[in-house]
């Protein structure tokens, strides 16, 4: 049997999306420091890995099989269905501590680019109707999700939902001869680390949430 994928986990839109214990059980031989190793995440208390999901401290709870969040009143109970399957995916199935290349890539460059079409599009319209004409808007909210500036196009920025996972949103505004325009880049290492229907999850859950900030 191949590596699980989530490719019918989920409706089209990403509603109720619940990832399948199948996954969960994927991570039940796993060793935690070993995973924290690969990834920079820090292991946490009994069978979990801790990370910094954009500014936002959260557990993977292996054992209860939840994700957890930080607050000021301790750790909580974070439902979040299109996160849970792509950390479960990549804790699941990472081998290695990948590098990053520093080479950036686009969706046509990955090796399962095919899947980005029709349902499976990513859905970005919110952010970019919300910063399509703010570019200020979309730079300072990028640093409130603690994300970093980077020099590219009319405005964009470099976000980490997990730490060796950066995601690049590149923002162009409209001119004479383009509408507004948005875009995602990857690592190239972010290949051999998601498959594509967990880049889809992980996408769109970090494009929502920058677009309701």
């Amino acid at each position: 049997m191949g590596e699980p994928t989530a490719k019918e986990t989920y409706e089209p839109d990403g509603s109720h999306l619940k990832s399948s214990e199948v996954y969960w059980q994927a991570l039940a031989d796993r060793t935690p420091a070993e995973l924290a190793n690969w990834t920079l995440c820090e292991p946490g208390p009994g069978r979990s890995l801790e990370f910094a999901f954009l500014d936002a401290p959260v557990r993977i709870d292996f054992e209860a099989r939840r994700l957890y969040q930080e607050t000021t009143e301790g750790w909580i109970e974070r439902d979040d269905p299109l996160l849970e399957l792509a950390a479960l995916m990549y804790f699941g199935q990472v081998k290695r501590l990948h590098p990053l290349s520093r080479d950036l890539v686009g969706l046509a460059d990955l090796s399962e680019s095919h899947f980005f079409t029709g349902p499976h599009a990513l859905r970005l319209d919110a952010l970019q109707q919300r910063f399509g004409s703010d570019p200020e808007g979309f730079q300072r909210t990028a640093l409130e999700l603690g994300g970093q500036l980077v020099d590219m196009a009319d405005a964009a920025a470099c976000l980490w939902p997990f730490p060796r996972i950066p995601l690049y949103f590149l923002l162009w505004l409209r001119d004479e001869e383009f509408p507004t325009r948005l875009r995602v880049l990857f690592d190239r290492s972010i290949d051999a680390c998601l498959p594509a229907d967990a880049i889809w999850a992980l996408v769109n859950r970090v494009g929502q949430l920058f677009a309701e900030r």
